[in-house]
Order: structure tokens, then sequence, then C-alpha cells
């Protein structure tokens, strides 16, 4: 919790300065701070039902630079959530730290830039596979994602962005050794002698080398409707190449006025080496097992916020 208070007051401030009025015409700045809440609540309800509350905090900014031949875009994404249902526990319902940086330079022809990008995700809290909160599956720089990308960007306007990449370094981090013991998030696990006592500790960083596409479009579609996705996928040159990493995000919002805002998001994900706990049922004997899944997350919230 220290670190969520930590990099939420360090957001504030960079929030504030960002938005005092840049005089250079070639920065466009920008961002949004987001607040959302649900609940509900039941007294004596026959129909049965169970009190919760949530909230989801959501900060968004970006920096974007052009000049003569010269393109530098950065943004940076973050998001928090808890819920409560009944008297449990809080628990998390929504944790996103996502920091990218693209610089481009002319190329060829009209709207093509050769570009180097730098993109960076991990997360700030724990993770558990609800209803079981006793063993931690996650947590902040387990696992983190950097990749560095060299390649071609295709940007006819402001709102879309074809970028692809030749030569790009995916590197996996599992700070947490229990983690990285068990192989999760694809790192090499842990070696073990033949009465369990184990001779090599499991690896806390994996380095792929392969190929990456990625799309981004950015728009108000209708008044006061915003549509947003970026579509990242990836491919490892050594190991399955086949196997193509697949991160969709989806983010529509609808301003009901200057500070109420409804928000729709979605993110899809398949990396065939993550393996995902799923509850198997074999003759009858309910079992838990784990391997590669599609992943999808759906947010619908509804609160304050403020654009700047």
């Amino acid at each position: 919790m220290k670190k969520i208070i930590f990099c939420f007051s360090i957001l504030l401030t960079l929030s504030s300065a960002a938005q005092t009025t840049d005089t250079i015409k070639y920065w466009k700045k920008g961002g949004l701070v987001s607040i959302n809440f649900s609940q509900a609540s039941f007294t004596n309800w026959a129909a049965g039902g169970e009190n919760s509350l949530s909230g989801i905090a959501i900060f968004n900014t970006f920096a974007n630079y052009k000049k003569d031949k010269n393109t530098w875009d950065s943004s940076l994404d973050l998001a928090y959530g808890l819920l409560q249902s009944g008297h449990g526990a809080p628990r998390k319902n929504e944790d996103k730290i996502d920091l990218s940086s693209k610089y481009g330079r002319y190329a060829f022809l009209e709207h093509w830039y050769y570009s180097a990008l730098v993109n960076f995700k991990t997360q700030f809290d724990d993770g558990y596979n609800y209803p079981n909160d006793s063993v931690v599956i996650s947590r902040f720089m387990a696992p983190a994602y950097l990749l560095g990308a060299i390649g071609i960007d295709y940007k006819p306007n402001s709102y879309l962005s074809l970028f692809i990449s030749p030569i790009t370094s995916k590197t996996t981090f599992v700070n947490d050794q229990r983690l990285a013991d068990a192989g999760a998030f694809g790192v090499d696990k842990a070696e073990y002698d033949s009465i369990g006592v184990k001779i090599k500790d499991g690896k806390l960083v994996r380095t792929e080398l392969g190929g990456y596409l990625r799309f981004t479009y950015k728009k108000d579609i209708v008044k006061n409707v915003n549509f947003a996705t970026k579509l990242e996928l990836f491919s490892n040159y050594i190991d399955n190449p086949q196997n193509v990493d697949v991160n969709w995000e989806v983010l529509i919002g609808m301003k009901v006025n200057k500070y109420l805002t409804a928000n729709i998001s979605t993110q899809l994900i398949y990396d065939h080496d993550i393996p995902v706990p799923v509850e198997r049922e074999i003759n009858g004997i309910k079992q838990m097992g784990a391997g590669p899944r599609l992943q999808f997350k759906e947010v619908l919230s509804v609160g304050f916020s403020y654009k700047f």
C-alpha cells in the first residue's frame, strides 16, 4: 500500500506541472485523472444479495513532440482499484502500470518514420487467484516487462499509428524467487534432485528476441464519445515463433458533462509461455491445473474525471 500512495503522490505532482501551458508550439501535452465508484446495499431484501463497494483510480498522461523531421511520443497509463463484497477483505480488481516512449525521424514517402520504442509494464500490488487469497501469484515487478524495439512507424495523422519492428527485445522480470522457482510468467523454473531438494534457483529474468507490431488508434467517434484501442503482437524468433503473444486493449470513454464520465474498458491477452491456473474435472474429481489460456478482462465504471 505504501508503494501505491507514493506513486500516486508523484503522479499528482507531475499532473499539476503538466497543466502549465506550454508556450513551445512543438509540444502537445495532456491527460486524464478519473475516480470511479460502484456500490450496492441490501436491507431485508427478500430476493437475496450482498453489499458491495468498489473504486478504481485512473491516471493517463501524454507528452508528444513534433518538429521538422523528428517526433517523440511518450505516455503513462496507471490504474488501481479495490472491491469489497460483504464482510470480506478488500480485493484488487484493477492494477496497471504502463510507460511508453517512442522516437521517430522522417524516413521516406509521407507519414513514414524510422523509430525506436521503449515500453515498460508491471503492477502496483500483490495478486491472488481468488477465492484463494492465501497464495500470492503476482506482485510488483513480478511480472514486469521491458520491451525495446527498432523499426518503422506509419503515422498518417495524430490519432493513428502503426509501428512495425523486425528487431525487438522483450525482457520478462519475476522479482520473486518463489514465483521464479515455479516458472511463473515463462521464466526457467528451479531444478530439484530426486528427493525434492532444490539444486538450482529459478531464473528471475527471461530475454526474448523477435518481431513486434503495435497498432494504436484514439479518436472521438461521435460527440462526447472517445474510442481508443491498442493492439500489440510479438513473436519470438528462437522459441516457437508461431506462438504469437497478443495484448489488445480497448477503452470507450463517454462524457456526461465536464466532470462526470462513464468508461468501458477491455483487455485480451494471450501468451503461450504464461501458465494460467484452471480447475479441471477428471473422472468426477476436481483438480487444479495450469496452461496457456486466453485471458480477458472487462471493466465498466462511472465516476468523476478531470481532463488537462
